[in-house]
């Protein structure tokens, strides 16, 4: 080896290591990965406390569940998700209908109360707001992806969400995409399911989210 090799090989072996320096040196505080096909890079919690919904989650699933709001793909239906929670209206609504293998909903603020929780007309309702008209973006329904639930009419979401338990492309450019679980999908999967013969109402005694805040307003 000559010397004009040996001073090539410690050039790229400083430049690898100014490289390394620089990528782990200039990271965020606190970073959360977001898979690539949820149209979304890593984020920073500090960053993005303003779009963080965290919810408390009780019955046999136990835990905090916080979800990513995207403004940038959906600004109508987040903005009506926000204002809901800061009215404190998803504060004791049930998961009322959880299908295995396919996501929990959740978030009718007018029928879905668990204090009086009755699952015949649990699911039916909504809020006092105005429905939305539909978002639709490329962004796929996969594991964590977290939707707006509407009726046959696309511009009929109102306050209803859902929670993927798993990928499930069907859905792709059905239903408003407004966010995705960044931490928490443990409890997500406790939550408890429903009848199958039912298409996955929950009977009785449904887990429910017991608080739910903007994390910027904790």
């Amino acid at each position: 080896m000559n010397r004009r090799d040996i001073f090539i090989i410690a050039g790229l072996l400083v430049a690898s290591a100014l490289g390394y320096y620089l990528l782990y040196q200039s990271k965020p505080v606190e970073v959360m990965p977001i898979r690539a096909d949820t149209g979304s890079e890593s984020i920073s919690v500090e960053d993005e406390a303003d779009n963080i919904m965290v919810i408390e989650v009780a019955g046999e699933a136990n835990g905090t569940v916080e979800i990513l709001l995207r403004p940038d793909l959906a600004p109508k239906h987040v903005e009506q998700i926000k204002t809901l929670v800061r009215e404190g209206a998803y504060d004791g609504v049930a998961f009322h209908r959880v299908i295995d293998g396919f996501m929990a909903q959740t978030g009718d603020v007018e029928f879905g109360k668990v204090e009086d929780y009755n699952n015949v007309f649990a699911g039916r309702g909504a809020s006092q707001l105005p429905d939305i008209p539909a978002e639709f973006s490329d962004v796929m329904y996969v594991e964590g992806v977290v939707g707006m639930a509407r009726s046959a009419d696309p511009n009929s979401a109102n306050s209803q969400f859902f929670i993927m338990f798993t990928d499930y492309p069907s859905l792709n450019g059905e239903y408003t995409v407004i966010g995705r679980v960044i931490s928490g999908m443990d409890v997500v999967n406790a939550i408890k399911r429903g009848e199958d013969a039912a298409n996955g109402m929950v009977a009785s005694d449904p887990d429910y989210m017991k608080k739910v805040t903007i994390k910027s307003d904790m």
